[in-house]
């Protein structure tokens, strides 16, 4: 019942429990009697969209918790392998063979080299937009300046 406590404290909701023991007749019911009924009550007003919007049994939880967790585990994996890929890159520019690489890790280097590059064309891209910029409102500052107009 602590539980059923603290998960109605921590996510600010109402709950109840009926807990039927074989070794006890009556069943053990949190809050009490009363607030059960109250929180069924208020449930059972709710549309029937509503009642099973969040409605989750055990098996269909733990599918939703494993199906996150083999999420989280494939991005993970491909972070990883990004890092490794990487890695081998700066190693192959210091002169490191790669010789040991089997056709999939050469793939993988391969796209991460691309991935890299498209980087690099971006910057360069963004700066020489910048020099751009700069390089005409600097002649546009020395035209001003050679005509005798001057604006300070």
């Amino acid at each position: 019942m602590k539980k059923v406590s603290e998960l109605s404290t921590l996510c600010g909701i109402d709950a109840w429990a009926i807990i039927h023991s074989p070794y006890d007749n009556a069943p053990e019911v949190w809050p009490n009697t009363m607030g059960a009924q109250r929180v069924l009550a208020e449930f059972k007003r709710m549309p029937e969209m509503e009642q099973g919007k969040k409605m989750m049994n055990q098996e269909s939880f733990l599918r939703q918790r494993i199906a996150k967790a083999n999420e989280q585990l494939k991005k993970q994996s491909k972070e990883n392998r990004e890092k490794e890929m990487t890695e081998i890159m700066y190693q192959g520019l210091t002169g490191k063979g790669l010789q040991h690489l089997n056709l999939g890790d050469l793939n993988d280097l391969g796209w991460v080299i691309d991935q890299n590059l498209k980087e690099i064309y971006k910057r360069i891209e963004a700066w020489s937009r910048s020099l751009r910029w700069w390089n005409w409102d600097w002649m546009a500052c020395r035209g001003r300046k050679q005509s005798g107009l001057l604006i300070g």
